[in-house]
């Protein structure tokens, strides 16, 4: 069994999430993938990923709904999250829908920065909360 941190990918696009685990795989973590938010969901809870990258525009079941599900899941509301989209105003609308549930503890637009991306991941594994 593997020792790495693992991290769970949610996005539909095929290419995002094949270059996302080639990106983390490279920097030395597990990955596990889904594409949509309800798939996503239930791959969390199964296998208790130790960060979430997670898109907000996807088919099925939105980003925005899966999140919430994650914050108020009790195995899953203090993994980390950290919300890549491509909409500009992703943001404060992503906020707006929360309804009292706090905020993501990282988020990036695409295109994506791959070092800075990799930062942050490392910064959230190094202090999460167990």
């Amino acid at each position: 069994m593997s020792k790495n941190k693992k991290i769970l990918i949610v996005d539909d696009e095929l290419d995002i999430v094949t270059y996302f685990e080639a990106l983390f795989q490279d920097g030395g973590y597990d990955t596990i993938t889904a594409f949509n938010g309800e798939q996503g969901f239930e791959i969390a809870k199964s296998e208790k990923p130790d960060l979430i990258t997670l898109d907000i525009t996807m088919p099925v079941q939105s980003g925005v709904r899966t999140y919430c599900q994650y914050k108020i899941d009790i195995t899953l509301k203090n993994t980390p999250v950290i919300i890549i989209t491509a909409a500009d105003d992703s943001m404060s609308s992503f906020l707006e829908k929360l309804n009292g549930i706090t905020g993501p503890e990282g988020f990036v637009n695409k295109p994506v920065d791959p070092e800075k991306l990799l930062q942050k991941v490392a910064a959230l594994l190094s202090v999460k909360i167990n």
